[in-house]
This record gives C-alpha cells, sequence and structure tokens, in this order.
C-alpha cells in the first residue's frame, strides 16, 4: 500500500490525474494463483477499496480493471504489441515455451496506461515492475509518446528479518490492512530485531537499527518526522532505547494507522462509482478509444 500513499502524496503536491490499473487478467492468466476469472475481478474490487482508502481525489483519479476498460485500450495496446517480438519479452520478462500465449502478450496492456496523456508520465512502483517500464521506454518514442520516467520503492523488509520480503504465505511476516490491534501487536512483537541478546548488553553495546524490522518500518513510512527518527536510532545505537520499546512505538504507528484506513475502507463503498465511472476523470476515460 506504500507506493499508493505516495502517489496520492504526488497527486495532491501537483494536482495531477492519476491513473490506476486494476490487473484482473493478469492475475487470471497467472495458472499458479489458480484463481477464476469471476475471483479476479472480485479482488480487483476489493483491492480498489484499500487504493481509495488511500486518499486519492475522484475527479482527478481513474481506477479500472484491463476485463471491463479493454475496449478502450485494445487497438492502442495493437499498437504496442506489433513493436515488441517474443525474443524481447522473453528475454526481459522469463517467458519460456510453457508460458500461455495471454501471459506472452500482457506487457501491451500493462504499458496502454502510461500513454493515456500525450504527457511525460511518472509511475512510482515497486522495482519488480522495472521490466514493463523498460519496454514502454524503448518503444513509446516510435509510437509518438514519452518514454515514461520511474520513482522505485524498496521493499519493506519482513517481520521476519531484514532479509526477503512480504509473503502471503507466510503470515507472520506482514502486517495485513484488515489486522485488528491484537493481531498487529503479536506480530510486531515477534519481529526480528536488532537489539542484543540481554537487556545489560544491549545497555553496553547498543543496538543495530539498520537490521531492526520496527526502526526499518518507522524509517519507511510509519514516522514522518526526520527529527524524531534520528533520535529513535541515535537511542537505540547507544542503548538507551531497547527493542521492546522500539516496537512498542511502532506497534501504536500501526494500530493508528489501520484504525483510520480501515474506516476509510468502508467509507470507499460508497464512493468506488466515482473512481470507475462518474467522477470527472472517469467520465471523461469512458468517452475514450485508444488508437
Amino acid at each position: 500500500i506504500i507506493p499508493f500513499y505516495f502517489t496520492r502524496w504526488l497527486q495532491d503536491r501537483f494536482k495531477v490525474n492519476v491513473y490506476i490499473q486494476l490487473t484482473d487478467d493478469e492475475k487470471f492468466l497467472e495458472e499458479s494463483r489458480g484463481l477464476n476469472l469471476e475471483d479476479t475481478v472480485r479482488w480487483s474490487n476489493e483491492n480498489a477499496l484499500d487504493i481509495i482508502a488511500s486518499g486519492f481525489d475522484p475527479d482527478r483519479t481513474f481506477i479500472f480493471q484491463d476485463t471491463e476498460y479493454i475496449k478502450n485500450m485494445y487497438p492502442i495496446a495493437l499498437r504496442v504489441a506489433r513493436k515488441v517480438n517474443f525474443s524481447w519479452v522473453r528475454a526481459v520478462f522469463g517467458f519460456t515455451y510453457e508460458t500461455n500465449i495471454g501471459l506472452i502478450f500482457y506487457p501491451a496492456l500493462q504499458i496502454v496506461p502510461s500513454l493515456f496523456e500525450k504527457k511525460r508520465c511518472l509511475i512510482p512502483a515497486a522495482i519488480d515492475q522495472d521490466p514493463y517500464w523498460r519496454v514502454q521506454r524503448d518503444i513509446a518514442e516510435s509510437l509518438g509518446y514519452y518514454k515514461a520516467a520511474q520513482i522505485h520503492s524498496k521493499f519493506l523488509p519482513p517481520l521476519t528479518g531484514p532479509v526477503g520480503k512480504m509473503s502471503a504465505s507466510k503470515p507472520e511476516s506482514a502486517i495485513y490492512l484488515h489486522d485488528d490491534p491484537k493481531t498487529v501487536r503479536k506480530k510486531i512483537w515477534q519481529a526480528y530485531s536488532g537489539g542484543q541478546p540481554t537487556v545489560e548488553l544491549h545497555r553496553k553495546l547498543g543496538g543495530n537499527p539498520e537490521v531492526d524490522v520496527a526502526f526499518q518500518w518507522l524509517y519507511f513510512f510509519f514516522e514522518p518526522d526526520d527529527s524524531k527518527l534520528k533520535k529513535l536510532e541515535e537511542d537505540y545505537r547507544a542503548g538507551k532505547l531497547l527493542s521492546g520499546e522500539m516496537k512498542n512505538i511502532l506497534i501504536e504507528k500501526v494500530a493508528e494507522f489501520l484504525e483510520v484506513h480501515q474506516k476509510r475502507r468502508r467509507e470507499a463503498k460508497e464512493l468506488l462509482h466515482l473512481f470507475k465511472y462518474d467522477g470527472e476523470l472517469a467520465r471523461e476515460m469512458w468517452k475514450k478509444i485508444y488508437k
């Protein structure tokens, strides 16, 4: 959810349009997920509620599902696809001869929203999305559009330690947006720390905030005040602040964030139509066919 909060911040500051693609088709095509098309459509709408809860402007934001908006995108997706051959996408995405042809075509669709406006598109996203935008940058100008610009976000370290990333198959590695305060406390309390084995040693040797997950989460998202972060880091290194105290600070911040987010998510059900169909930008987008 962090890239969406950052994108909303950009929208607030620069008063720009935001286009959010819900890739229900891609999720269906990924056979390892074992989802039918009805599942992916339903989950896309659920994801949209969390996105709306991030605080986007309903008149400057268009949220669309690929399976629903495909008629408007397909002509330009064909132009993109014609520029990219199989050997190229195989090299970039690691496709094999066992990959279904839907996934092989899909990059053409994901590139399309970056061409919605005759302006340079800025894409805040996790680093794993980079291959799509490298292809976009190689072909955009030949289609008469600007190369996309990117801002990459790091993966937030999992609660289980500084190496790897959060995984749905390991619920203890992540905080979910629907988690209750009790679950949040339990997960964070068990999180990997950079402290010493005993309080005595920690007071003497200090902790390592670079591997302490609680500090890293505060650093990346949950503590906006840089002066407070600096004090937390200094106190932790000096042994003045214990690992449990760092975790308690994070627990309070996360619980407060989730309380607000979950309230906004409930309210988002009444706003969904504005982002998909009835807001100012959405109405404009449904009138357009991109060729």
